[in-house]
């Protein structure tokens, strides 16, 4: 060998990778599991009615915010709660979603106490939902429209008092 030969090998000991009884380059028994990150090793999809009850406390939460959902809905389910072993207060009354892959898009109706500003408390629904939908799911909010169906006067007999998460 040449010196320039020499000079333009890596440095490695004699019998690095070779197996010493038939002087054969080792193999390599290295087996590797699954690929790439564990987190990416399958799908998670989450149905519409988890969006849709995150929403629901989310949007209950704003204070101004005196019930969900028309007053059809608000009626049926004040019976539907009254009857014994009927189901309970349902947490996504007056919330609508559609959830894609990564994305999703919701409805909201709400009924807003009598005084305050509707737009500002839409706003600060809009942004509570949005804020605990995205945290919680992972999923990009694209829309939350909001339809005010009523107004609680403060006179108006109480049909159903929705306790406010504090």
């Amino acid at each position: 060998m040449t010196d320039m030969t020499q000079r333009n090998r890596p440095e490695r000991p004699e019998n690095e990778g070779v197996d010493p009884l038939s002087a054969q380059p080792r193999k390599t028994n290295v087996t590797k599991r699954g690929g790439g990150d564990p987190a990416e090793r399958g799908r998670t999809t989450i149905a519409d009615g988890v969006v849709e009850k995150i929403a629901g406390l989310a949007a209950r939460d704003v204070l101004g915010v005196h019930a969900m959902g028309s007053g059809l809905s608000r009626t049926f389910g004040a019976v539907r709660d009254r009857v014994p072993g009927g189901a309970s207060k349902s947490v996504s009354r007056g919330v609508k979603a559609e959830v894609g892959e990564v994305q999703t898009a919701l409805d909201l109706e709400i009924v807003v106490e009598y005084g305050v500003s509707i737009g500002d408390v839409a706003r600060a629904v809009r942004e509570n939902v949005i804020a605990a939908v995205e945290r919680m799911t992972g999923l990009e909010v694209v829309e939350v429209n909001i339809a005010v169906t009523d107004v609680k006067l403060p006179d108006e007999e109480e049909e159903e008092a929705e306790p406010r998460l504090q």
